[in-house]
């Protein structure tokens, strides 16, 4: 979710607007402009490739508690390093199961996702975990999701 937040957050603060053909039940056309980051056509892109970045991240234990979580080790996109680090290759087999819960959430609860991004939810993991699943442990952070 947190890949998902990072795209919405740049996507609203470009502050374009799309079209939106509608077609009501009279046959007439209705034309409105809606948020970039509320597209329907943004968000179906966005859900569709946002689960091919998991390989950014790394499984990573802290050392006190031992909790295993996953976090982000590569830049993104726009940060300077950026283009140095995409000349090197990382690959691990940690990121599959990652990847294949990405895909999992998304197609089981992508309704409540766009749900959220249309009410403009801040937070979309802790919305998502304490309003829409029951994905998550207990707590007042979720960092798992």
């Amino acid at each position: 979710m947190d890949e998902v937040q990072y795209d919405v957050t740049k996507a609203r603060l470009k502050k374009t607007k799309v079209g939106s053909f509608r077609i009501n039940p009279d046959g007439t056309q209705e034309r409105r402009k809606i948020p970039l980051a509320q597209s329907e056509a943004f968000l179906t892109d966005l859900l569709d490739t946002v689960c091919e970045r998991m390989n950014d991240y790394k499984l990573d234990e802290d050392p006190v508690t031992k909790k295993r979580t996953f976090k982000r080790f590569a830049p993104r996109k726009g940060d300077k390093i950026y283009k140095e680090f995409k000349k090197f290759y990382f690959y691990s087999d940690a990121y599959r199961p990652l990847k294949s819960a990405c895909e999992t959430i998304i197609e089981e609860y992508e309704d409540e996702i766009f749900s959220l991004i249309a009410q403009e939810a801040h937070s979309l993991a802790d919305k998502l975990c304490s309003e829409k699943s029951d994905l998550c442990e207990t707590s007042t952070h979720h960092t798992e999701l």
